[in-house]
Formats: C-alpha cells, sequence, structure tokens
C-alpha cells in the first residue's frame, strides 16, 4: 500500500494511492499516518483496506511529509562508494552514522527556502526505510522483520556550514526544510528488493545523480541490526541510507543551489519529489 498524508502543514489529513494513481481519504479509518499505525498487525489491517472503496480527493491538495510523526531520522554517510570518491573520502570501514532533527522535515513539494547566509546548498537523493518494529541490539537475519516500508529522503545540505570552519555535520545537515519525506510510505510488501531501485534526480532538467540502491556499501539488513547496536530503534523511526554519486559538491566544477532552481527526485516505486528554492526572506521561517 502507498500512504500518504495530504493538506495545509499541520493538518494533513491521511491517505492512500490507488492502482490508478489516485488520491483517495482514510480518514475514516485513522487520524494520521503515524508511528502507532506502522506495528505490524495494524498494518496488516490497514492494507486489507480495498483503495476502490475509499473517497477520491482533489489532485490539487498538498501533500506533507509521508509520515506525522518521525521519531528520528538517522543517516548513513557516504554509504555508496562512487559518492565517496567524489567527496575525496575513503570508503567507511563500517557505517558513518549521523541524524537530522525532526524540524528538517518538509513534504515532498514543499519550497526549500535556504538559510540565511547559505553558499554551497547541495542535494542527495535516499532511499528511506520506516521502522514498524522497535528493538535493541536486532540481528542481521532478523532486521527486515523490523521494516514498515520505504520512502524516499532528500537529504539536502549546506556544505558549508559541514565541512567549513569547525566541520560539523549537524550544522551542515539541519535546516528547517532540509529533509523532505515522501510523497509515499510504500509497504515492505510492494517492494520486492530495496536493493535494485533506480534512483535520479536532476536539478533544473539537468540529470545530476543516476544510480541504483544496489550500490550501497551497508546494505539494509546490516545498517538496522549496527545502528540498534547504539540507540533503540522504535517505529517511526527513519534511516536514510546514504546517496550515490552526482552530488553538487562532487561536479568539477562544483555547482551549488541558488535560488530559482528546482530539484526533482524519484526512486523506483517510492514516486517524485519536487523542491523550488527559494532565497531566505528574513521572516524566520525555513521551507
Amino acid at each position: 500500500m502507498k500512504f500518504v498524508r495530504f493538506g495545509p502543514p499541520g493538518r494533513e489529513r491521511p491517505g492512500c494511492i490507488d492502482a490508478e494513481g489516485r488520491l483517495r481519504s482514510l480518514a475514516s479509518y485513522l487520524p494520521d499516518i503515524s508511528r502507532e499505525y506502522l506495528d505490524p498487525d495494524r498494518l496488516s489491517r490497514l492494507k486489507s483496506i480495498d483503495p476502490r472503496e475509499l473517497p477520491i480527493v482533489t489532485s490539487s491538495e498538498r501533500l506533507g511529509p509521508c509520515l506525522a510523526d518521525v521519531g528520528k531520522l538517522v543517516c548513513v554517510g557516504l554509504n555508496y562508494a562512487d559518492h565517496a570518491e567524489e567527496a575525496g573520502m575513503t570508503a567507511p570501514a563500517e557505517p558513518i552514522l549521523f541524524m537530522k532533527p525532526t524540524s528538517s522535515i518538509a513534504g515532498p513539494d514543499d519550497d526549500l527556502r535556504l538559510p540565511r547566509g547559505a553558499t554551497k546548498g547541495d542535494w542527495e537523493v535516499e532511499l528511506g526505510v520506516v521502522i514498524g518494529l522497535g528493538g535493541k541490539y536486532i540481528e542481521e537475519a532478523e532486521a527486515m522483520a523490523h521494516v514498515a516500508g520505504y520512502c524516499m529522503v532528500n537529504d539536502i545540505s549546506e556544505r558549508c556550514y559541514q565541512l567549513e570552519g569547525t566541520g560539523q555535520w549537524l550544522k551542515g545537515k539541519s535546516a528547517d526544510g532540509f529533509g523532505p519525506i515522501g510523497p509515499w510510505l510504500v509497504t515492505a510488501d510492494e517492494i520486492a528488493d530495496p536493493h535494485a531501485l533506480t534512483m535520479r534526480l536532476d536539478v533544473n532538467g539537468w540529470r545530476a545523480q543516476d544510480g541504483t540502491s544496489g550500490s550501497m556499501i551497508f546494505r539494509i539488513p546490516f545498517l538496522i541490526s549496527y545502528i540498534s547496536r547504539f540507540m533503540s530503534l522504535a517505529p517511526g523511526d527513519i534511516i536514510a541510507t546514504g546517496t550515490p554519486a552526482g552530488v553538487g559538491m562532487g561536479q568539477k566544477p562544483p555547482v551549488y543551489l541558488k535560488p530559482g532552481d528546482v530539484m526533482e527526485l524519484e526512486i523506483e516505486g517510492l514516486g517524485r519529489q519536487r523542491q523550488r528554492v527559494l532565497a531566505w526572506d528574513g521572516a524566520g521561517a525555513g521551507a
């Protein structure tokens, strides 16, 4: 099933996408697409609903983040060898972990407003793994049973904040709007092999990233097991699993986001995103 949330920011309602690609409302079945409904039993009951029996929603509705109450957004850095190479870094011997605050999460087509003083905004199309069954010290062989589904993530960065000065990834990855998720939360049963998905990202119609999730250095079962050594994973957590080559920083010369740019992302089976880049407006709000 493909779950979505639609409506104005802060007032999103639950929905799903039917076989013809139409948006339908799930409001009569649950209040929102939230972590409590990712439990395997509840999720199974939701998947048994026939979308054809649900009311159709107008296509003009905004799509919000595909999950209402993300617990934590855990990211894996340099998890594609070609991306590590373009960044001038050695492919890691074990996963590099960092986190984005939940305040960075945005809808898949929301405008991105660059932070004040930003000069090196960058893009990263990533496969997000949505946890449905929590745990700690999860065995790798059992890890996929903890997955509720998948979504697309744009791990947006400000490279100046990330790599210059004190060089903290937290500062470079955390601005409001730097974590669009969705448009869909696709349940695990609809993705036959999450390591065989095409991934691409265009900037102003120019193909910047064109890869496949099969190029991950560390695969999903290992990542879930590894991360659970250091923190408990809970329903509603998302793991962003890294990005293939083609980020702005890796171009020769580097190419960074500027007001007026448009990013368009797609991962096979997970839908499309589109973000228009705006300048800081001085109002104190993010994207």
